[in-house]
């Protein structure tokens, strides 16, 4: 017991010291667009030169959050930039989880939350609108890169983005790969249990020249040096062309949790299949759920999501073979080693 006790002290106090030798900041903000239309909620992570006490950031009732300083000042030195996308119904905080490993790293890391497909906002108007996802991820790179002394100055190579579940499909769509809206409305005849059937269904992207012209549009940022998908949803409405000519290293990481909805060999695996395999990379996760890749829930969290919204208790589900923490471990060791190795130096 004795050595037992010593070590649990000794892993205590190791944390503690990594805490203070490695200080996050975090900063909130809104970007106004030119019209005043698409406000955008910005938070960004980042490494700091401080002493203060972090506060709790993205914590409720439901799920468990991190610690960051509040508008502290930044480190000296260029950055590594990572912008996150959340899923459909999601928001920033779902990834503050990847956001504070990877700031701890010595990455700068920002997440926006996306009008109309966000947890507060469902404006069908702004939903329907999907195109704006890969041009909200481009303002944010825009406001980040254009403020070093609010965040740390980026280094312009060195550029990801990060998506779950809708945002993976918003990630492919920043790095250079096209959607055709044709393509989907056939694969979704013959799937029409997909969860991306189904969501694209709700948010209701219109049937007209206009919109399928826009949908299928190059919506790429080439500042974007490497992306992420985290469990992605509606690749499957990509192009066989643009995956194949996709000019980014890509990380795909699917949740292997059988799932009738969202199956990994229906959407990241197939996926994986279709990209470069000299610059891309596909990870199932075995005991990983779709929702293994947001933020961990308190006790008593199923019985409050049942409550406010009955089904989605499944939010924190896993596959029962390990913790959400544990799988979040893997998933941030997986990330950040391959941006190691797909960001230029």
């Amino acid at each position: 017991m004795k050595n037992a006790f010593g070590l649990l002290l000794l892993i205590c106090l190791s944390a503690n010291v990594h805490a203070d030798e490695n200080p996050i900041g975090f900063r909130t903000a809104t970007l106004p667009d030119a019209q005043n239309e698409r406000p955008l909620e910005m938070v960004v992570w980042y490494p700091a030169r401080t002493t203060a006490t972090p506060q709790l950031i993205a914590d409720d009732i439901v799920f468990v959050g991190t610690s960051a300083v509040r508008d502290a000042p930044p480190t000296t030195g260029e950055h590594p930039l990572l912008v996150l996308s959340h899923g459909y119904r999601g928001n920033w905080s779902n990834q503050a989880w990847l956001a504070t490993a990877l700031a701890r790293q010595g990455y700068i890391v920002a997440a926006v939350n996306h009008p109309g497909t966000t947890t507060h906002d469902r404006s069908p108007q702004a939903a329907a609108q999907l195109w704006q996802r890969p041009a909200d991820i481009s303002r944010v790179i825009d406001a980040v890169t254009a403020q070093p002394e609010q965040s740390g100055a980026v280094s312009m190579r060195r550029i990801a983005v990060a998506g779950h579940s809708l945002g993976g499909w918003t990630a492919l769509e920043i790095a250079g790969s096209r959607f055709d809206p044709e393509r989907f409305a056939k694969d979704c005849a013959a799937h029409q249990k997909l969860a991306s059937c189904s969501v694209y269904k709700t948010i209701n992207v219109a049937d007209t020249p206009e919109s399928k012209s826009r949908m299928s549009a190059d919506l790429s940022d080439k500042r974007v040096s490497a992306i992420v998908s985290l469990d992605l949803g509606l690749s499957r409405g990509m192009t066989d062309a643009s995956l194949a000519a996709l000019p980014v290293p890509t990380l795909v990481i699917g949740a292997g949790v059988p799932s009738e909805d969202l199956p990994a060999q229906l959407e990241s695996a197939s996926l994986a299949k279709r990209l470069p395999s000299v610059s891309s990379q596909y990870v199932e996760i075995s005991d990983a759920s779709h929702f293994s890749f947001v933020a961990s829930c308190k006790p008593g969290a199923v019985e409050l999501l049942e409550e406010d919204s009955p089904g989605d208790g499944i939010i924190c589900g896993d596959g029962g073979g390990r913790s959400r923490e544990v799988i979040q471990q893997q998933v941030v060791a997986l990330i950040d080693g391959f941006l190691t190795r797909s960001l230029p130096n």
